[in-house]
Parts: structure tokens; C-alpha cells; sequence
């Protein structure tokens, strides 16, 4: 069975990266597996200043998934930069992609002039969508407009691929995805989570600490299936889907949809051990299913 996926004219040896956010800078994960076996690498998000992110509380449970207000906690692009990726580089060979968030497209455009130095990223996800940092964030990928102007003004910088990360909580996302897709982005990504929240009925307070966080987890798979099915369709360039994918099952179902690479992202904080299990699942389930080759059922028509 061959899992090979050639991505921007990049070759990756399977579809399975640990998404923005659920996995640290993925040197914190190499004692628990061998980090080569994953396709890339989607580095947590980084901004031009460090952050500490939001107040305490901010992971809430919730029926099949969770909820999380972090609020982009990083140290940092120079610190990403001199500290972070030397560590990935002493466990992982291969290249991976930098996730970058701000308040500002000046923000943007800073950092990513910062990371085009790094031959260790292979491509930026420019972060449109998070639904828990104010004065930034969700703002950005929930207008068409607004959204074309940031992407515009990044690419005109940007010397890596630009992958552009969508939000769901917006009325039209294929609106979105073209939008982004004329300003100049080489790829798109897609989803991030939904904005919900939990209310402690004790206190009768909500129970993350700015009220309302971005809910993930395998209850938002059929709403980021339906997305990635629609925007795979709606434009010429390739798609990264994820959004509550738990198993290899759901890679395949997700690249039916139209997804050329999956993310994994809630499921790392359940299991540890997730992109390995679903990486070691991927040929049994191609085998069962009749798939010879991963790249064969990317956009089939459905």
C-alpha cells in the first residue's frame, strides 16, 4: 500500500501531521515514538511577541470533545526560532510547517519575514480562524474582505507556501476559501474549531475564563467533513483537512471529501500516542478498503 502524497510539490511519506496547538513543537512527543514516521510537523502557533495566553480556567470537557481558550501561548517567533526548532531538529529530519497568528497584518507579516529564514519550514498556515484571542484571530477569517487584504499582504512577503487556516464559524466558507484563494494562497486548511462554552451549574458561571472557547474533538467531524468537501470543490488549489479525526478511517473518509493531507489535533491530547496508531492503521484500512494508493481517492468525485 503506498501512502506517498506529493503536497506543493513537496513528497510526504504519509497524510498524517499533528495539527497546530495539540502538539507542543513536537520535540516534547519523541520519547513516546519516533517522530520520522509523520508526514510534517504543524508547529504550535507562534506570534511576533511571546504570549502567555488566556487566564485559568481554559479547557473545558464536552460531549464528545472539549473546549480550550489557550489563547495562542508561545514564546515567541525569535525564541521559536533560536530555541524551539534547533530541539525538533535534533529528533525529526524532515522539514515542517510554522502555524503564525496576530493581532494586526503588520503582526503577520513580521513574523513570517522572521521564519523565512528557517530552512527547517517547509511552509506558514497563517491562523485566520482562532475563535479565543481577541483583537485578532477569528476577526480575520470571518470577512471576505478582511481576510483577502491579510492573505494579500502576507504573500506579497511570504517566501514559503501559504497555507491559509479557515474558520467555521462563518455563514459562507466557500465565500472565504475563494477569497483567500485570489489574494494568492498556495493551499488551504480547514477547520478550526467552533466557538461554544460551558456553563458551571454550580457557580452558574461560565467555566472557561473569557466565557467562550473553540470547541473540538470527534463531534465536529461531519461539520469539518462537509466543509473540507465543500471548499475541495469550490477551488483549484489542495486542501488540508482535519476537524475530529480519530482514526484511519476517518483519513480516508476525509480524503474522499477532498483533503490531499490531514491534520490530527484533539485526539493528541486523548491518546499520546494518535498519529503513530493512526500512521500504522493507515495501510490495513487502505487494504480493506481496496485503496492501492493514497493519492488515487484525493477529489475523486462524489
Amino acid at each position: 500500500m503506498n501512502t506517498e502524497i506529493t503536497f506543493l510539490g513537496k513528497k510526504f511519506k504519509n497524510p498524517i501531521i499533528p495539527a497546530s496547538g495539540t502538539f507542543g513543537f513536537g520535540y516534547e512527543f519523541h520519547e513516546l515514538f519516533d517522530l520520522n514516521i509523520l508526514g510534517s510537523i504543524c508547529l504550535k502557533g507562534t506570534t511576533k511577541k511571546a504570549r502567555y495566553g488566556n487566564p485559568l480556567p481554559r479547557i473545558a470537557e464536552c460531549p464528545s470533545g472539549l473546549l480550550n481558550a489557550i489563547g495562542l501561548q508561545n514564546p515567541g517567533v525569535k525564541k521559536v526560532i533560536e530555541e524551539e526548532l534547533p530541539q525538533l531538529a535534533k529528533v525529526y529530519q524532515d522539514q515542517v510547517i510554522a502555524n503564525v497568528g496576530g493581532h494586526s497584518i503588520s503582526d503577520y507579516v513580521e513574523t513570517i519575514q522572521q521564519l523565512n529564514l528557517c530552512e527547517k519550514i517547509f511552509a506558514i498556515e497563517l491562523n485566520i480562524s482562532c475563535p479565543n484571542v481577541e483583537g485578532g484571530g477569528m476577526a480575520f477569517g470571518t470577512d471576505e474582505q478582511i481576510a483577502f487584504e491579510l492573505v494579500s499582504a502576507v504573500k506579497k512577503v511570504c517566501k514559503k507556501p501559504l497555507i491559509v487556516k479557515l474558520s467555521p464559524n462563518v455563514t459562507d466558507i466557500v465565500g472565504i476559501a475563494r477569497s483567500v484563494e485570489r489574494a494568492g494562497a498556495d493551499a488551504i486548511s480547514l477547520i478550526n474549531t467552533l466557538l461554544g462554552m460551558r456553563i458551571d451549574l454550580k457557580t452558574a458561571q461560565p467555566i472557561l475564563s473569557i466565557k467562550k472557547g473553540g470547541y473540538s474533538g470527534p463531534g465536529i467531524f461531519p461539520v469539518a467533513l462537509r466543509m473540507v468537501y465543500d471548499v475541495a470543490h469550490n477551488v483549484s488549489i489542495p486542501v488540508i483537512g482535519m476537524g475530529g479525526i480519530r482514526s484511519a478511517y476517518d483519513v480516508i473518509e476525509m480524503m474522499y471529501a477532498g483533503a490531499s493531507l490531514v491534520m490530527i489535533g484533539a485526539e493528541n491530547l486523548i491518546d499520546p500516542m494518535a498519529c503513530k496508531r493512526i500512521i500504522d492503521e493507515l495501510p490495513k484500512v487502505m487494504k480493506e478498503l481496496g485503496i492501492k494508493h493514497l493519492e488515487d481517492i484525493i477529489r475523486r468525485t462524489i
